[in-house]
């Protein structure tokens, strides 16, 4: 069958498994559907689903399937920004990401540890980034 995981209890409650995590990042993509018509509009309608699958594949391509992870989302609330993705652990938030967007967030981001500045999320209360 498949592999054996060794887990023991923690503190109530808490589950330990007796191996590293499988994944060092998350990319979360929103693939969010709201009705039509609806002020925010949503990132499916916005191209997201394909976006999705870029990651995806440019991830395999690059041999970094086995250590980065891109997952479809429900709603990260920030449709209005385009089309959203988060990175994990980091908690960068991109939005407006466009297809031709995805190979510069693998290569400068992931690879390189920079956040594409451009396509940072502006936040309440943050100063404006350079980049």
């Amino acid at each position: 069958m498949g592999k054996e995981c060794v887990c023991a209890f923690g503190p109530p409650g808490l589950l330990h498994f007796d191996m590293p995590p499988p994944y060092e990042r998350h990319i979360f993509v929103c693939t969010n559907r709201r009705p039509d018509g609806h002020p925010k509009g949503c990132c499916a309608l916005k191209g997201s689903e394909e976006i999705h699958g870029l990651f995806k594949a440019e991830l395999a391509r690059r041999g970094l399937k086995g250590q980065v992870r891109a997952n479809s989302a429900g709603c990260l609330d920030a449709c209005e920004y385009g089309v959203s993705v988060v990175v994990y652990p980091e908690g960068v938030w991109y939005g407006g990401v466009r297809p031709e967007d995805v190979p510069e967030i693998i290569e400068q981001h992931l690879v390189g540890g920079r956040p594409v500045e451009r396509l940072r999320m502006p936040f309440k209360g943050e100063r404006a980034r350079s980049g």
